[in-house]
């Protein structure tokens, strides 16, 4: 890049270099774009070093070992418990040691530019770089600005929080020792997968959650399910609990949390998984006439609705779609086309389901949490269609009862599988799986509720004997009554 000139001109300038800003750019240079790619820590983002990445690193050998336990004589080869140290080396290798050479490396390898430093927009099309070196390099672009900054975590305004010291998610995924007491506030996805983690890695945790219960965005016996599963591995799960206040004397030794029922919890950390705000306060906003920390509301092609004409995109969690990775990329490749169409004066396809519309963005967006037992979903749950004003039948499975490979796969397999009919056009538009395997259940679920496959031509599609997979065959059987 030449720093002399008074400004470098892009097709394309992407700030934020996570998994959905890489997957941007690599969209907008396949269509011969040009492109700089904007990014003030490691490239690679929150996924890929304190999220996803790590956190499935942490749980898979926690699970691994869960399963073995759950079938006979692989149970009698467990004889010890998970080698908390062996995990965090092994998770260590998959986030690099926190060094982003390799994915820097991906940024090259593409033909993008890389500019490291803190983006700001500074005006339309424009975007102000201030470099670790204290200097400032201004970017223009041609076509598009893409913000793919990503969110950081919600902390609550308690008495005595900053001197306790909180984990968020980073402390939780990037810590190499294992607390003796783990206190874990918050239900959600974090919460429930970091209780899951470390109480296999040898934590005694006491999970604290809303009156709404555990995951609640899912169908409730999701969370009600995984409350039962988590209290018998030992978890001390306490439902309908809040925390008024923290205590840390000088920042050291045990934290005291006060309740809201007058007790206090004692614990070496306490980690607060307790939301998500979109890092979006401090990108210059304001300069194009956006309110610096807003969620950035979108239209179908994922550009920044405000503006109106299509410079502006926001990626990923900054609008508020669903704080998924998967779903931030799949919002990328939609808008790399549409970037590149509006590039080449081509028309756009914005209809449902259309090359240019994240479509699956409201009607199939998949989740899966980790945790033993594993939740899965895909779409609508039964209340949300309802309240869409959908005619629904909900048919529920258990999987124990009546799959055999589920039987195969865990003895004594504990799980429940659903799915939410469309009655007025015989489609499904929902499925929630819960159950040791089910993750690798959930696209089978995600393709017939993206397809809009008719029931009727689901009874043709024929699942593997003896497989878990089998669910779908039983989950017909009861729909067909």
């Amino acid at each position: 890049m030449n720093r002399s000139s008074a400004e470098d001109t892009y097709d394309v300038i992407v700030i934020g270099t996570g998994p959905i800003g890489q997957t941007v750019a690599d969209r907008a240079r396949a269509a011969g774009l040009s492109v700089a790619a904007v990014e003030r820590e490691l490239v690679g983002g929150e996924c890929s070093y304190w999220a996803c990445i790590p956190s499935k690193a942490m749980l898979r050998p926690v699970v691994a070992a869960a399963d073995a336990r759950r079938v006979a004589g692989a149970r009698q080869a467990v004889t010890g418990p998970v080698d908390a140290s062996a995990v965090f080396a092994r998770r260590d290798e998959w986030v690099s040691d926190w060094t982003d050479t390799g994915q820097a490396t991906f940024l090259k390898s593409i033909g993008a530019d890389l500019v490291r430093g803190h983006g700001r927009l500074d005006g339309a099309r424009r975007v102000a770089v201030e470099t670790p070196d204290g200097g400032t390099v201004t970017l223009a672009a041609r076509q598009a600005v893409a913000i793919c900054t990503g969110s950081r975590p919600v902390l609550p305004e308690l008495p005595g929080l900053a001197e306790a010291r909180p984990w968020t998610n980073r402390e939780a995924t990037d810590a190499h020792t294992v607390p003796e007491r783990l206190a874990v506030v918050g239900g959600g996805g974090v919460g429930v997968e970091m209780a899951s983690a470390w109480q296999g890695l040898g934590s005694s945790v006491t999970l604290l959650a809303r009156t709404d219960g555990l995951l609640p965005r899912m169908e409730p016996f999701a969370g009600e399910m995984i409350a039962r599963a988590f209290t018998q591995a030992g978890i001390d799960v306490r439902i309908g609990t809040t925390v008024t206040g923290t205590r840390r004397p000088g920042g050291a030794g045990p934290v005291t949390l006060s309740l809201g029922d007058g007790a206090d919890l004692e614990a070496d950390e306490v980690l607060f998984a307790t939301g998500r705000r979109p890092l979006t306060d401090d990108i210059g906003l304001q300069t194009v006439g956006l309110e610096p920390g807003s969620w950035l509301d979108v239209d179908d092609t994922c550009a920044v609705r405000a503006l109106g004409d299509g410079w502006l995109y926001a990626l990923g969690d900054v609008n508020h779609h669903a704080l998924l990775t998967h779903q931030g990329k799949y919002q990328a490749r939609i808008a790399g086309a549409a970037i590149a169409a509006r590039a080449a004066g081509q028309p756009l396809d914005t209809a449902p389901w259309g090359a240019h519309a994240v479509t699956a963005d409201h009607r199939a967006v998949p989740q899966v949490f980790f945790c033993d037992p594993p939740a899965g979903s895909v779409g609508l749950t039964a209340d949300q269609a309802e309240r869409a004003g959908h005619r629904v039948r909900v048919v529920d499975v258990d999987p124990g009862r009546k799959v055999a490979g589920a039987g195969l796969y865990a003895d004594g397999y504990t799980g429940r599988a659903r799915m939410v009919v469309d009655e007025d056009h015989g489609h499904l538009l929902g499925v929630t799986m819960v159950g040791p395997g089910v993750e690798e259940l959930i696209h089978s679920a995600t393709v017939a509720v993206a397809a809009q496959v008719p029931v009727a031509r689901l009874w043709h599609a024929v699942p593997c004997f003896p497989s878990i997979s089998e669910v779908w065959l039983r989950l017909l059987e009861a729909y067909r009554g």
